[in-house]
């Protein structure tokens, strides 16, 4: 016996140790194929349909308000910077606010152009439940967009400067053609359902992390319609006078149906077709 385990210690054989009563399961660390990630999305929009009103409302509100921390990063960048903060540098932190949301798991109504889509795409029903899912989130996303303009906006809580640039985000995101929102957009819808994509296909949290953080740091510096995101920003120059109401409305339908059509179009369906090709 003490022959063969000195043998042993002479190769590369890794004996597998033995922790309290069972061996450690090894890591999971192939890539998923394209049909596990699939399969991994359907199972994460079964859960959330499964979900109450009030469940989803909570979650949403949640989710709006924390995605205010997007504008407020770059927001208080650019007024510690000065005129140098109008270029790249304030825009890496705008992923922060995606990265409390999609790690936390609060609910955000452009990752639902992936889960429940795909779900609906394979058994061709749940149609009405994915719509009550968009409807409740979406609502309560817009909700918590507004409850967070209304503490930057109308309490003491961010210095003068800061509120400045804020206010100024929402101008700069509320200027342009219904076209250019819509299209705008498509690329935001995109980009955020693909984050949701690739979440699902990562093992562990700091690739979630990088994924999240690299995506939408291409929605911020292409300053890509997201109508979550830029709803905080804007609405935060609505409650302040600087903007009327009637340019966030403007403003949200078109970049809304083209977060739809970016998520649906370019992520969710084509994923469909590869999986269904593959299977």
């Amino acid at each position: 016996m003490q022959d063969l385990e000195r043998d042993l210690a002479t190769t590369d054989i890794k004996v597998p140790r033995k922790s309290g009563h069972s061996e450690e399961p090894a890591p999971e660390t192939r890539r998923l194929t394209a049909v596990e990630i699939f399969q991994a999305a359907s199972e994460n929009a079964r859960d959330e349909l499964r979900r109450s009103n009030q469940k989803l409302a909570f979650s949403g509100v949640a989710g709006g308000l924390t995605m205010g921390l997007t504008g407020l990063a770059v927001a208080s960048m650019r007024a510690i910077l000065g005129h140098e903060g109008q270029h790249i540098a304030p825009y890496l932190l705008y992923p922060i606010g995606f990265i409390a949301v999609i790690i936390g798991r609060a609910q955000l109504f452009t990752e639902n152009t992936l889960y429940p889509v795909v779900l609906v795409l394979d058994e061709r029903r749940h149609v009405v439940k994915t719509l009550r899912l968009w409807g409740v989130v979406f609502a309560a996303n817009v909700f918590g967009a507004l409850l967070f303009a209304l503490l930057a906006a109308k309490s003491p809580a961010l210095r003068p400067d800061i509120l400045s640039q804020l206010i100024q985000l929402g101008q700069e995101a509320a200027l342009g053609s219904a076209s250019y929102f819509f299209w705008s957009g498509i690329i935001g819808g995109w980009m955020i359902a693909l984050v949701a994509w690739t979440v699902t296909a990562s093992h562990w949290t700091i690739g979630q992390l990088t994924m999240v953080y690299l995506l939408t740091f291409v929605v911020g510096i292409g300053h890509f319609a997201h109508c979550i995101a830029g709803s905080a920003e804007i609405l935060s120059a609505v409650v302040t006078g600087s903007i009327p109401l009637a340019d966030y409305f403007r403003w949200l339908i078109p970049a809304t149906l083209g977060n739809i059509c970016g998520g649906v179009l370019m992520v969710s369906l084509l994923n469909y077709g590869q999986v269904k090709t593959i299977s």
